[in-house]
């Protein structure tokens, strides 16, 4: 097993406070599974997350696809690090402030150098799909200045 996948099993159960994505910190979801290439997240959607409808934002939603896929690339263990390229994202649903999301982030491919991605965001007994979203995340040089 690699580091970056015993970590994430340590944290099942957790929230996400401690996280190194800042990001991840803010929405700060509860970590449910973890295996090499797929993470669970528990949302909780709180009021600076939604819309002025009282909703929950469709950019608080990208943001949590594109984290939880990142979450998924990390977990892989590679020695590289990979960053987003693209996203999209179909919304199906609206889920209100006060209300608890899941987020399913898993890799659709695992390439050398580019890893292919998605994610699905149900409501919390999963009985209706909010969003999802794919994406494909590219190898960067990390000694790149």
């Amino acid at each position: 097993m690699n580091k970056a996948l015993a970590m994430f099993e340590s944290l099942v159960g957790q929230d996400s406070s401690k996280s190194i994505s800042p990001l991840m910190r803010w929405l700060n979801p509860t970590l449910l599974s973890a295996e090499a290439g797929k993470l669970e997240f528990s949302y909780v959607i709180r009021e600076e997350m939604t819309n002025p409808m009282g909703i929950i934002h469709g950019g608080t939603t990208a943001a949590i696809i594109d984290d939880a896929v990142g979450a998924a690339v990390f977990s892989l263990g590679k020695p590289h690090m990979y960053t987003t390229v693209n996203l999209a994202v179909d919304y199906f649903a609206s889920a209100k402030a006060g209300e608890t999301i899941i987020a399913v982030a898993s890799i659709t491919k695992n390439g050398n150098q580019i890893i292919n991605t998605n994610c699905e965001i149900w409501n919390a007994d999963r009985s209706r799909m909010i969003a999802k979203g794919h994406s494909n995340l590219i190898k960067i040089d990390t000694d790149r200045k």
